[in-house]
């Protein structure tokens, strides 16, 4: 499997609009342009963390049945 290929490609275009969210809600300055090069490690580093955990956290919600 290539590297960063999304299991569901469908979800690709859902998946950018939350890591947008999920920057704008930790505070990360978002790029206009889409190009993300220009923030550092930990910028970048935080979002993604903060998706996996939120991620987390609705599957472990659907498993409780809430």
């Amino acid at each position: 499997m290539a590297k960063n290929q999304k299991v569901v490609p469908e979800a690709k275009k859902g998946l950018e609009q939350f890591k947008y969210e999920v920057a704008n809600e930790i505070g990360v300055q978002v790029p206009t342009t889409g190009y993300w090069g220009n923030m550092t490690s930990k910028e970048c580093g935080s979002v993604g963390g903060y998706m996996v955990k939120k991620m987390v956290e609705a599957y472990e919600r659907n498993l409780a049945g809430k």
